[in-house]
């Protein structure tokens, strides 16, 4: 089955071709239909998530799956959540987001440093579904004083795993695809579409 992802994230669709490709989806990225960036003017994960969904349909006049996910930091009241992607500025890159979180988190004692990865993910049919799949998941661990690993990509250096004693940036990427916020949405996903096909 044919399916539009709707990102130019690179580390996101390289995840999310990984995830989906074994199961049959023949995955093409949004960049083959559209240059055209859509406004992410939603107030949640899944109100962005959708708008992207659905201008990926429209380009592409194929299915499309989109997620929208950031990072919630309890110590910044939940910052930079939805704005995780421009936490430093409009055109600011992974090193930029990165070295704003620490300089916020510079005095915050290390017992209150826990966060969470959030993802939402939407799957439409075309572009006026009216009906479309939401999955959402989180991922929890906390804020690190020094990135470590070059694995994954974001925030993944400073987001620290109690359970595997190292940051997300140092696990394998099988290992994440499994325990990640989108690993587990994906997976949430998939048994939808399961169900739905199965009516």
């Amino acid at each position: 089955m044919r399916i539009v992802l709707a990102t130019n994230n690179a580390g996101k669709l390289r995840e999310l071709q990984a995830m989906l490709q074994p199961l049959g989806f023949s995955v093409l990225p949004k960049a083959e239909f559209t240059s055209e960036e859509v406004v992410e003017d939603g107030d949640s994960f899944v109100a962005n998530a959708l708008l992207k969904a659905r201008h990926a349909a429209q380009a592409s006049g194929l299915a499309a799956i989109a997620d929208d996910s950031g990072i919630e930091v309890d110590a910044l009241a939940g910052a930079p959540g939805i704005h995780s992607a421009r936490y430093a500025g409009a055109q600011a890159g992974d090193i930029d987001n990165l070295n704003k979180l620490l300089e916020a988190m510079q005095h915050v004692p290390d017992v209150q440093r826990s966060a969470r990865y959030r993802c939402a993910l939407v799957y439409v049919r075309n572009a006026q579904d009216s009906a479309p799949l939401i999955c959402e998941a989180s991922w929890e661990g906390s804020i690190t004083r020094v990135p470590a690993g070059t694995g994954g990509f974001g925030y993944d250096p400073m987001f620290w795993l109690s359970e595997q004693g190292c940051t997300a940036a140092e696990i394998s990427a099988e290992l994440k695809n499994r325990l990640s916020h989108r690993g587990q949405a994906l997976k949430k996903l998939l048994e939808s579409l399961s169900r739905a096909q199965a009516c």
